[in-house]
């Protein structure tokens, strides 16, 4: 048994025999990104440094940052009506830098309208303050039963919404990102805006959940 098979054998048994899954594999979108990068750089488009940087500011993105701004238009109405104005400069207000040209919609959610953010053709999301979208954003069943069923889609996350209340569904596009304002919950009238902000998930700002508040918990 020559040595390089022998190696597969105990390879195979550190690992329990599972096969490589998709996720292991570089992703066709991972390959194009690479192989762009390296085209980008050898025609001297970019140097590496920036598109390292350009990286880093993606990675930097989290979800924290929407809920900074959420947190802000929960506490100063004169924010919030400039935010559901315009919401990118509403964030830029806020120090959150756009790393491209697209647009940002803030939705506000209120006692007659839910909303709930899809991107049917593929998966553009509010990255910039959000970072990346979760998987079951990307997933086909997610991005078609949003605006078939949406009801549906939100009771399977928890989230019943009465009848008498609108959904709304909006379609991201390559320009134009949504985010979604969450109603502030009942109770939290004595929290300041980073208690506030520790309340509010991913998740409530794409539409799937509320915010909860459970005074007890806290």
């Amino acid at each position: 048994m020559s040595d390089h098979h022998h190696h597969d054998h105990d390879h195979d048994h550190d690992h329990d025999h599972t096969p490589i899954t998709v996720d292991e594999m570089p992703s066709y979108f991972d390959l194009m990104e690479t192989a762009v990068r390296e085209l980008l750089v050898e025609r001297k488009f970019f140097r590496a440094d920036e598109i390292r940087r350009q990286i880093e500011v993606l990675d930097s993105r989290t979800p924290a940052l929407g809920a900074k701004v959420v947190a802000r238009a929960w506490t100063d109405p004169a924010f919030k009506s400039r935010l559901l104005e315009n919401g990118r400069t509403g964030c830029e207000e806020l120090g959150i830098t756009f790393y491209d040209d697209t647009q940002l919609i803030v939705l506000e959610n209120t006692p007659e309208v839910h909303n709930l953010i899809v991107c049917t053709l593929c998966s553009c999301y509010p990255r910039p303050v959000l970072g990346l979208p979760p998987d079951w954003y990307k997933l086909k069943p997610y991005r078609a039963r949003a605006v078939y069923e949406p009801r549906s889609v939100l009771e399977e996350f928890g989230t019943s919404i009465p009848d008498d209340v609108e959904i709304r569904v909006s379609d991201s596009t390559a320009i134009i990102r949504y985010l979604v304002l969450p109603m502030r919950p009942d109770g939290t009238e004595h929290l300041n805006e980073t208690q506030l902000a520790d309340l509010v998930t991913r998740d409530a700002m794409i539409g799937v959940i509320q915010v909860a508040y459970n005074r007890e918990a806290v």
